[in-house]
C-alpha cells in the first residue's frame, strides 16, 4: 500500500513523471488515437441516448442496492451460486480466504479486478500459503513487478515500454528475451501462464455488471485467459462493488456498448463473459463448479447516500476519464491516482482508501471539463472534485494562500482596491513593458515558462464613463457586460472592442459597477464560503430583469455562471428565482455574435492574415460552443486550422499557479501546434487563454500575435 506523501514530495513524484519520455509519448498517441477512434465508432449510434441511459439506469440501482442485490442473490442461488454481502474490504477477505482454506486452494489465478487492489486481496490470501496468479497480461506484469500499481483502469501497464517488459519476463525466465519482438514477449507469457491456468485449484473473477433480474455476473475483457480463469478450476470466486449492481440485462448491454467504445475504440470487446449460478466441471464431485459471489459495500452505500458526490457511483470504469486528460496526459496514473486514476480516480481515492491519500492528487485536475464531456455515465467529475477540495478545506483548514485569495476576493472592495494599488506596485518589475520582467521568485514559484501581464494603466470600470457615451441606451435590445477580473483590470482593450462591435450593431450596453470576479478561482481553491459570497455579489450587481442578454468575453466565466450558479447557491432558496433568470441570460462573447448579432462576412473587411484559434476549454465543453468563433474567425480572416484546438493550454487559473511543472508541459504542446498552422495571429475566447498562450509566446521569443477573438473582429468592422 503506498504511503500518503506531502505536497512537496509529490512535486517530486511528479518530476519524476514528466521526465519519462515514453511514457509521455505513449500517452500522447493513446489521447490522439481515442478522440479520433471515439468520433468515428459514435458517429453511427446516438452517444447521448446511450449515456444517458447508462446515467439512469445507474441511479435508478443506488436508489435500490438492497432491493436489486436481494434479486440478484435470489436468482443467482437459484441457479448454484453462492452469494455473499461484505461491508468492509477486511469482511470481503476473510470470506474470500475461508473459501479458499475451506477448498484447500493451493493455487489461485485471476482475471482483472480493481475491486481485489481495493481491498488488499492478494497479499492476505498469500498469508495463508495461497499462490496467486494474475491472469490478465498486464495484471500479470505489474504482480512481476512486485506489485506495482496500475498506470491505467483499463490498460493497466501501458506506462511500461516492451524493453523494460522484456527485462521483467528476463529475470522470471531466467533467459534474456529480446525487447524488440512483442510477439515473442507474448508467447513468453503465454508458455509460463498456461500452466498455471491449467492446474489452478480456484479461479477469481472481478465484474463490469451484477445484473439483478437473472443473477448473471458480466465480465468484459480482451483476452481470452477470463474463459481459462472462469472455466478450468472447481472453485470461482467473483468480487464486484454493490455499484455493479444493475436491474436488467438491457441496461448492461447498454453499458457494455459504450463501455467498448469509450475504452479502447471497439464496437464491443473481445470477450464478454456472462456467467449465471455455477457451471458443468467434470472435476468436481457433483460436476459443478463451486460458484461464489462476493458483493463489496466498502464505503459505496455511504457515498450513494451523498448528494454531492454520488454520481460517481455511475462510472463503469471505461478509463476514458484518463484518456482525455491533459494532466493525466503528462504525468500518468502512478502519479494521478491510487488504485483507481485518472478524474475517477481521484474522487474514488477520497471515499474508498481515505483523504490521507487523496488530498494531494485532488488538486490535480486543470478543471477543463474534459472528463465530464466523454464520460460514458454522465458523470460532473469536475464537480464532485471541488466538491472534495471543499471538504478538505474544512476539514482540516485552508492552505494559507488559498485563505488569503478567499478573503481577498470576498471582498470587491478590498480585491479591486488591491489592484489599483498593484499598478504602482508593479513598476519596478515592468520595466515599462507589457509584461512583468523580474517577479521575485518568492511570490509565485516556478512561473518562468510565461511572461506574466501587468495591471492596465485603466482598467475598464474606469473607462466606462467615456465608452457609454457611445451607446445607445434606448436601443431595443440591452446587454450587459460581465466583466471577470482579468479584463477589467488586465486586458480592457478585449472590452473595448466588445463595445465597439456592440454599438455598431446597435445594441444598448450596460456595466453594473459592483460586479467582481465570479468565483471559479476560490472553487478550483476548494473555499466554499468565498464562492457563495462572490456569486450572491454578482447576482445582486445584475438586476437580470433589465437585461436581454448578460454578455461575458470570458469563457470561464460564462461557463461557471451560466452552469455552477445554481449549484452554488442551492442553500439560498430566497436566490432561486434570481439565479434562475441571472443564469439564463449568460451568454458568450462568439455565440452572441454569431447567433444574435448575426454579424456576416459582410461586416468585414477580411484581411489576408493567417489565424489559428485555440478552442478554450470552457467554451467548446463547457458551453458546447465550437462551429460559432471558426466561422467568425474566417469572415474576418483566413482561418489556419491547428492539430488539437480544442486541448487545454494549461492555464487553468490557479492550477498554473499551483502545479506549473505540469502547466508549462500542457503550454508547450499546445504552442507547437498552434505554430505550425504558420498563422502570425492566434486568437482565443478567454482572457486567461490569452494570459496563458502570450506569455508562453513571449517567453519562447517567438512571433506568433495571440489576442482576444473581439479584438480580432474589432479590427478588421468596415
Amino acid at each position: 500500500m503506498q504511503k500518503p506523501i506531502d505536497m512537496t514530495a509529490y512535486h517530486d513524484q511528479l518530476k519524476v513523471a514528466l521526465a519519462d519520455s515514453f511514457v509521455r509519448e505513449t500517452l500522447d498517441k493513446i489521447a490522439v488515437q481515442t478522440l479520433a477512434n471515439r468520433e468515428r465508432i459514435f458517429s453511427v449510434i446516438d452517444e447521448k441516448m446511450h449515456i444517458a441511459g447508462n446515467a439512469a439506469a445507474k441511479d435508478y440501482a443506488m436508489e435500490h442496492y438492497d432491493e436489486l442485490f436481494a434479486q440478484f442473490k435470489k436468482e443467482a442461488e437459484k441457479r448454484g451460486a453462492v452469494v455473499h454481502y461484505a461491508a468492509t474490504g477486511a469482511e470481503a477477505k476473510a470470506i474470500i480466504a475461508k473459501i479458499a482454506k475451506d477448498n484447500n486452494v493451493n493455487l489461485l489465478t485471476k482475471t482483472k479486478s480493481l475491486t481485489s487492489k481495493e481491498i488488499l486481496l492478494n497479499p492476505a490470501l498469500e498469508d495463508q500459503g495461497c499462490k496467486v496468479v494474475e491472469g490478465d497480461l498486464g495484471e500479470w506484469i505489474l504482480q512481476l513487478r512486485d506489485g506495482e500499481y496500475p498506470g491505467h483502469l483499463v490498460l493497466p501497464a501501458m506506462h511500461l515500454s516492451r524493453y523494460q517488459v522484456a527485462e521483467t519476463f528476463s529475470e522470471v525466465t531466467k533467459h534474456k528475451q529480446d525487447g524488440e519482438d512483442i510477439v515473442k514477449l507474448c508467447m513468453v507469457a503465454r508458455r509460463v501462464l498456461r500452466p498455471y491456468f491449467a492446474s489452478a485449484d480456484m479461479g477469481f473473477t472481478g465484474a463490469n455488471f451484477l445484473v439483478a433480474e437473472t443473477g448473471t455476473v458480466g465480465v468484459c475483457t480482451n483476452e481470452g485467459n477470463t474463459r481459462l480463469v472462469t472455466t478450468v478450476p472447481r472453485v470461482l470466486v467473483s468480487l464486484a462493488g454493490i455499484d455493479k449492481l444493475v436491474a436488467t440485462t438491457r441496461e448492461a448491454l447498454n453499458a457494455q456498448y459504450v463501455l467498448a467504445r469509450n475504452g479502447t475504440g471497439q464496437p464491443i470487446t473481445s470477450y464478454v463473459t456472462w456467467m449465471s449460478g455455477a457451471m458443468q466441471h467434470s472435476r468436481s464431485p457433483d460436476k459443478k463448479t463451486e460458484y461464489h459471489i462476493v458483493v463489496l459495500d466498502n464505503g459505496r452505500k455511504a457515498l450513494e447516500k451523498d448528494p454531492i458526490c454520488r454520481e460517481a457511483l455511475r462510472c463503469i470504469r471505461c478509463g476514458i476519464c484518463a484518456n482525455v486528460c491533459p494532466v493525466y496526459r503528462m504525468v500518468g496514473g502512478q502519479a494521478m491516482g491510487h488504485v483507481y486514476v485518472g478524474a475517477i480516480g481521484l474522487i474514488l481515492t477520497y471515499f474508498l482508501h481515505g483523504k490521507d491519500k487523496a488530498k494531494n492528487i485532488v488538486h490535480n485536475c486543470i478543471n477543463c471539463e474534459a472528463c465530464k464531456t466523454f464520460c460514458a455515465s454522465g458523470v460532473n467529475l469536475p464537480a464532485v472534485i471541488a466538491e472534495i477540495r471543499a471538504r478538505l478545506n474544512e476539514d482540516e483548514g485552508s492552505p494559507l494562500e488559498s485563505s488569503v485569495l478567499a478573503m481577498v476576493l470576498s471582498n470587491r472592495k478590498l480585491f479591486h482596491t488591491l489592484l489599483r494599488v498593484g499598478k504602482w506596485a508593479q513598476k519596478p518589475m515592468t520595466l515599462g513593458s507589457p509584461y512583468i520582467r523580474h517577479l521575485p521568485e518568492i511570490f509565485v514559484k516556478g512561473q518562468g515558462f510565461r511572461a506574466l501581464p501587468r495591471i492596465a494603466d485603466t482598467p475598464f470600470r474606469d473607462m466606462w464613463d467615456q465608452l457609454k457615451n457611445t451607446v445607445k441606451p434606448d436601443a431595443r435590445v440591452k446587454v450587459g457586460i460581465f466583466a471577470g477580473c482579468a479584463q477589467d483590470f488586465i486586458y480592457p482593450e478585449q472590452l473595448e472592442a466588445a463595445v465597439k462591435l456592440l454599438t455598431a450593431k446597435g445594441y444598448a450596453v450596460d456595466f453594473p459597477m459592483t460586479q467582481s470576479c465570479c468565483g471559479l478561482p476560490v472553487q478550483m481553491m476548494g473555499e466554499r464560503k468565498a464562492v457563495e459570497d462572490v456569486a450572491k455579489a454578482n447576482i445582486n450587481a445584475f438586476d437580470a430583469a433589465t437585461y436581454d442578454y448578460i454578455l461575458t468575453l470570458c469563457a470561464s466565466c460564462a461557463s461557471f455562471l451560466k452552469h455552477s450558479y445554481a449549484r452554488v447557491l442551492r442553500n439560498y432558496p430566497e436566490l432561486a428565482s434570481k439565479v434562475e433568470q441571472f443564469t439564463a441570460k449568460i451568454i458568450d462573447f462568439s455565440s452572441f455574435m454569431h447567433d444574435v448579432a448575426k454579424l456576416s462576412p459582410e461586416d468585414f473587411k477580411k484581411s489576408g492574415e493567417g489565424v489559428c484559434y485555440h478552442s478554450s476549454c470552457h467554451l467548446c465543453r463547457g458551453m458546447e460552443v465550437t462551429a460559432q468563433p471558426r466561422a467568425l474567425i474566417d469572415m474576418a480572416a483566413n482561418y489556419k486550422k491547428a492539430e488539437e484546438e480544442d486541448v487545454c493550454c494549461g492555464f487553468g487559473g490557479s492550477y498554473s499557479v499551483k502545479f506549473p511543472e505540469i502547466a508549462s508541459e500542457v503550454l508547450a504542446k499546445k504552442l507547437h501546434n498552434l505554430e505550425a498552422t504558420g498563422a502570425t495571429t492566434l486568437v482565443a475566447d478567454c482572457p486567461g487563454c490569452v494570459l496563458q498562450l502570450r506569455g508562453g509566446e513571449e517567453k519562447r521569443n517567438k512571433s506568433l500575435k495571440v489576442e482576444h477573438i473581439a479584438e480580432l473582429l474589432a479590427r478588421q468592422l468596415k
